[in-house]
């Protein structure tokens, strides 16, 4: 997989994109840099596309990526939201799962800043 390194290690890198594609499927809009959410967009196609398959192996794929400990309100995990809720949503959808919108630019660094939310 090609990607932006980030100024990170790949370890580094790899947790973090773990991390923010848990986030996101949890909360389904989270805010970064505009070059981490390019690279988690990317990531997120990739596990939605693994939801929509709904196979037993596609699920072991998406559960060595997601990060699934935590619970939400209704008791579910990560993994099972990206399963049970956001695959079918995107079952007519040939890609293109996820946006990135261009927000601001942050005060402390001049870092540009963007959204990444799911398409409608």
């Amino acid at each position: 997989m090609r990607n932006r390194k980030l100024g990170r290690t790949s370890d580094h890198r790899k947790a973090m994109l773990r991390d923010m594609a848990t986030s996101l499927i949890e909360a389904e809009q989270i805010e970064t840099t505009e070059m981490k959410a390019k690279e988690l967009s990317a990531v997120m196609d990739e596990l939605i596309t693994l939801a929509k398959r709904g196979d037993l192996h596609a699920r072991r794929q998406a559960a060595a990526f997601v990060r699934s400990a935590e619970t939400d309100e209704e008791g579910t995990t990560a993994l099972q939201k990206l399963f049970s809720e956001i695959g079918p949503r995107y079952a007519d959808r040939q890609g293109g799962y996820t946006r990135v919108v261009k927000t601001r630019i942050r005060r402390g660094d001049a870092a540009p800043m963007a959204i990444v939310e799911f398409v409608e």
